[in-house]
């Protein structure tokens, strides 16, 4: 048996009652995140874009365009809500992934589930299948040949798990699904070589949605893949896939975000904000700060005078001047007008990069770095080897709705509809997707 068929045949045998009371939670909490990240993307450049694309282009459907009132056909809609969601770099992220499954998994699942009528345990059962098969998929990679780890070159997997789960097909069109939406996820190979890092396309994760989605669609109408696709040795480990024996619990190992940047930036930001508030120097008079951290981070741009937010996300030097001289609040989220600021790019130009073979050594299981602040006469060290956020250093309920409550208001929506949200995705477990998905779906909120 190929693995995208034991894979499909592990994703139709997880039961509804399978879902443990954490595994709910985990899910409830993701949802939330997930919102979050969406509402405060929603007016971003790329998102915008792609919204005016897809509304000239697709025609209309019965998949709801989140805070807008608009209609398109679901993949259409579950794109469109995953470019807002993933636009700002604050969604969830998973370690063995090396990636981001919450916004692929997520807007796909609530775009079919309505047409379907599906049940809310369906639907929680489907979210838990999509993150444990493309996280799955994805650690199953020999990360040190890959030129890119982009979350598009995977999240196909689990948006087609999720979705075929949703629609009941049989184990063999599933596995069909799995091999259509592996071979036509996008390469995004230029994320391995280009310096353009500023770029709208970043992880490919909207574009992997359409075609998580629609490689179901095709499988459903006899159309095949290269069901062998997962067994080469020389992109995959076939053996890790289905080793454990806790399939459907890979939700629970996410980490949440607490800044608006690439993850490999926070391990760095928890050091500088440490010491800052520990030791109180003056940030406009550090005169250097040395960050030594794993080998991949130095593969992101890290411009010290980005031109867009994407380019600032990926910018360590960048966002710590940032938190340095505004807070940790200008990061959730990132704004356009932290660009070109004359004091944070002063900044940013006295940071240093170096690689540490023992950090680098733990990558990518942790995503570790040390920072080094000199001023004054001082030097001053930190190191983080766990940053805020990972499940070993959880953000609590409380951090996650505060995170949620901020991302709202800064995007102005009022505090009564916040409150109505973080409600109804409080009410998951009871059967509150409708109430939720009528808050996402209803009249335009921006």
């Amino acid at each position: 048996m190929d693995t995208t068929e034991k894979l499909a045949e592990a994703a139709l045998a997880f039961q509804t009652g399978d879902l443990t009371r954490t595994t709910g939670k985990a899910i409830q909490r993701c949802i939330l995140d997930l919102i979050g990240a969406a509402i405060a993307g929603h007016r971003a450049a790329s998102a915008r874009a792609l919204r005016r694309m897809a509304l000239q282009s697709f025609g209309s459907g019965q998949g709801g365009v989140w805070f807008t009132g608009d209609r398109l056909p679901p993949a259409a809609a579950a794109m469109v809500n995953a470019a807002a969601a993933s636009a700002l770099d604050l969604d969830d992220g998973h370690r063995g992934a090396a990636g981001h499954p919450g916004a692929a998994v997520i807007p796909a699942v609530f775009a079919v589930a309505p047409i379907l009528e599906s049940s809310t345990p369906e639907i929680l059962a489907a979210i838990a299948v999509g993150y444990e098969v493309g996280c799955q998929v994805a650690a199953a990679r020999d990360i040190d040949r890959l030129p890119t780890l982009s979350t598009g070159r995977w999240a196909p997997y689990g948006v087609a798990a999720a979705v075929g789960r949703l629609h009941g097909v049989p184990k063999s069109l599933l596995a069909q699904a799995l091999a259509i939406a592996g071979v036509q996820a996008p390469d995004l190979a230029a994320s391995g070589y280009s310096r353009v890092m500023g770029n709208h396309v970043k992880e490919g994760i909207p574009w992997a949605v359409l075609l998580g989605i629609s490689a179901v669609a095709l499988a459903r109408e006899g159309f095949t893949g290269p069901l062998d696709i997962l067994d080469h040795p020389d992109w995959f480990d076939a053996r890790r896939i289905l080793a454990g024996k806790d399939f459907g619990r890979a939700v629970e190992s996410v980490y949440f975000k607490p800044y608006s940047s690439c993850r490999w930036s926070h391990a760095a930001l928890d050091a500088l904000l440490a010491i800052l508030a520990e030791h109180h120097p003056d940030p406009s008079a550090i005169e250097r700060i040395t960050v030594d951290t794993f080998a991949r981070a130095l593969r992101l741009n890290n411009e010290t005078d980005p031109d867009t937010i994407e380019g600032a996300q990926y910018s360590i030097p960048f966002c710590l001047a940032v938190a340095a001289l505004h807070g940790a609040e200008a990061l959730l989220p990132l704004s356009w007008t932290s660009l070109h600021d004359p004091r944070s790019v002063a900044l940013a130009r006295r940071v240093v990069l170096t690689v540490d073979p023992a950090l680098d050594a733990l990558f990518p299981a942790q995503t570790p770095a040390r920072v080094a602040v000199e001023t004054g006469g001082r030097r001053i060290e930190k190191t983080v080897l766990t940053p805020r956020g990972d499940p070993a250093n959880p953000l609590d309920d409380a951090a996650l709705e505060a995170k949620f409550r901020r991302l709202a208001g800064a995007a102005s929506l009022s505090p009564a509809f916040s409150q109505a949200i973080g409600d109804a995705a409080g009410r998951l477990g009871s059967g509150g997707f409708t109430d939720l998905l009528s808050l996402l779906d209803g009249a335009q909120r921006f």
